[in-house]
């Protein structure tokens, strides 16, 4: 095997798993957009047709029929009206609601939505929890009581919201305490008389909760979203790229993640038992803008107490924060997973502490992901430095290389001369597949980093108005295939600067005879566009600014490093010096001759 061809398998081999590490990731979302479409297309057809005014009218009426036989009982708020009270901290605002006692909306105040608003989350009518109570031999849903509630606030600024509904031999408190700078809401549920209002002491608790459009680009916050949950003590979690359901046992917390953004139910001593399904919005129709939508039947066992535990998380996937709640809630940050997941480790022990660092020195994200770059390199330098070396002294090789293989044009005996010449150079064979290999375990990694960094959100650098989503700076208007409806520049410098090093590494090696060997390393910048334009430009600004380093140092270490009179000099001594071939050389040069012999044989069996 020659250089030339390790370059290629290099090339070849980074090529594949990128393909297959992205085939990976969005298989789910592909085969569920096709199907969801049929099934929209099928259940619009069918569906019958009604008269809105009547429709309103009718619910209007059962609303009414529905709340006062399932209220009667129970005194809160005597009105029978909603009403509605703000609570806001540093990084969020609340809106409860009588009815039902719970929240009807958070709004992260840090954060910006696509038209410009701030996030919301938990914020639409089919956002609620609920569960049931036995009251005078009728079943009401606590969705459907209107609690009489108060604020209180502490010195510290913590605040308590208690909402509470009266009934025959008990009553149901609902307290929430919001602290003064945490998205993390502590929720005690209690219920006084629980013999009278419960069956078997237990509560069943419905959640649902529909995830809407957060980033620019809705079908990759889709891919970049799943449904959560840590059961039997371990972290899990499943992609909504197909919809479906999941039944749980002994379950901590369940949330809905979208990409930098989460929704998270939390049973502090655990739900018993529960299920979730859920579907993502449909993909043919662009007024719905729901990421993913879910209801979760959990079921809880309350304490002797009489207080449940629970808590509520509404807020950004942020890894600081999420690590200090425990419970594995840091794994909502997807910093790697399936076959990739070992790559979490380079995330959580380098990346994000070295990111941490240089976001103290600037704060603008493109000069930070800059030095992060400059770090990486230099940090994998002693990895590389031998593959640069190698690539310099076949760079200067060449003519000799070339006279090679004019004299010796058969293939298998010039790639023996080849590899008999370079080992006498000091020339490694397979350093060429060395720079492609150890990239794809960096590139998953940042990949996966600046999916899910959210200090990324809405930060601009140079064109790119968010590093967290692509840079376009052409809009097709039409979906091109594989490509999309947009031209991001970073990839454009990504794939310029990957086939630069392609030339430059050509240059290196002998002329091909072989066109798919000769062509292939100039295949994988195209194949980058595809792979790369929808990709968040501070990955292709990394990857943009990682190949200019290579092109740097390849052309620093062939110029004023490499010293070619001392290489052929070395070449020399090395062919007067007695040989000693390795193991692996002398098996490589008896297969060669193994196959050159078979060669011949099959040429003179043909009468050649």
């Amino acid at each position: 095997m020659n250089f030339d061809r390790n370059t290629v398998i290099g090339f070849v081999a980074l090529a594949l798993l990128f393909l297959g590490y992205f085939m990976y990731t969005s298989k789910e979302q592909r085969a569920f957009q096709a199907f969801k479409a049929r099934q929209d297309s099928v259940a619009a057809a069918a569906r019958p047709k009604v008269d809105p005014a009547l429709a309103y009218a009718d619910s209007v009426r059962t609303d009414s029929l529905r709340r006062a036989g399932a209220t009667i009982g129970f005194t809160g708020d005597s009105s029978g009206v909603e009403s509605r009270l703000t609570v806001s901290n540093k990084v969020m605002t609340i809106t409860f609601s009588n009815r039902g006692g719970q929240p009807r909306g958070v709004e992260l105040t840090g954060f910006k939505a696509p038209d410009s608003s701030n996030v919301k989350l938990g914020a639409t009518a089919f956002d609620k929890l609920t569960y049931e109570v036995v009251s005078n031999n009728r079943t009401a849903k606590v969705e459907d009581l209107y609690f009489a509630g108060n604020v209180a606030k502490q010195a510290d600024g913590t605040q308590t919201v208690t909402y509470r509904v009266q009934a025959p031999g008990g009553a149901l408190i609902h307290q929430y305490i919001i602290h003064p700078d945490d998205y993390f809401i502590d929720f005690n549920l209690s219920v006084e008389g629980a013999p009278q209002l419960l069956q078997n002491n237990e509560i069943n608790v419905t959640w649902q909760n529909r995830a809407v459009q957060a980033q620019r680009d809705l079908a990759y916050e889709k891919g970049q979203s799943f449904i959560a949950y840590r059961e039997d003590g371990d972290y899990d979690y499943k992609g909504i790229g197909s919809g479906g359901d999941m039944n749980f046992k002994s379950l901590n917390w369940i949330a809905v993640k979208q990409q930098f953004f989460t929704s998270t139910l939390i049973a502090k001593d655990n739900f018993s038992s529960g299920s979730i399904d859920y579907k993502t919005g449909a993909s043919d129709n662009p007024s719905d803008k729901t990421v993913v939508e879910a209801v979760a039947h959990l079921k809880l066992k309350l304490p002797a107490s009489g207080t449940a535990p629970l808590a509520l998380y509404y807020g950004p996937t942020d890894y600081k924060v999420l690590k200090k709640y425990g419970n594995d809630m840091k794994d909502l940050v997807n910093l790697g997973s399936g076959p990739f997941a070992f790559v979490k480790y380079i995330n959580r022990l380098v990346i994000i502490p070295v990111w941490d660092q240089f976001k103290k020195l600037t704060s603008n994200f493109g000069i930070v992901i800059l030095l992060l770059t400059l770090f990486i390199r230099l940090l994998t330098s002693p990895l590389m430095y031998p593959s640069y070396l190698t690539s310099a002294k076949m760079r200067i090789l060449r003519p000799e290389l070339e006279q090679l293989k004019k004299k010796y044009p058969d293939q298998q005996q010039y790639a023996m001369e080849q590899m008999k010449f370079t080992r006498e150079a000091g020339v490694s064979q397979m350093a060429g597949c060395l720079p492609g290999l150890l990239q794809i375990p960096i590139f998953i990694s940042l990949y996966n980093f600046f999916n899910s960094n959210v200090d990324l959100r809405g930060k601009s650098f140079l064109w790119a108005p968010d590093l967290s989503q692509y840079d376009s700076i052409v809009n097709f208007g039409v979906k091109i295939p594989a490509l999309g409806d947009h031209l991001s520049l970073f990839t454009i410098t990504a794939v310029l600067t990957s086939f630069f090093i392609s030339l430059y590494s050509m240059r290196s090696t002998p002329t091909q005879d072989n066109p798919v060997m000769k062509y292939m390393p100039y295949i994988f910048p195209v194949i980058m566009l595809f792979i790369f334009n929808k990709l968040p430009a501070a990955l292709t600004w990394y990857y943009t600014v990682s190949n200019i380093i290579t092109l740097l140092i390849q052309f620093v270490i062939t110029n004023w490093i490499i010293d070619h009179d001392k290489v052929m000099a070395k070449i020399e001594a090395n062919r007067k010096a007695p040989k000693k071939q390795s193991k692996w050389a002398e098996r490589m040069a008896q297969m060669q001759e193994q196959q050159k012999k078979l060669q011949e044989q099959q040429k003179k069996n043909r009468g050649i």
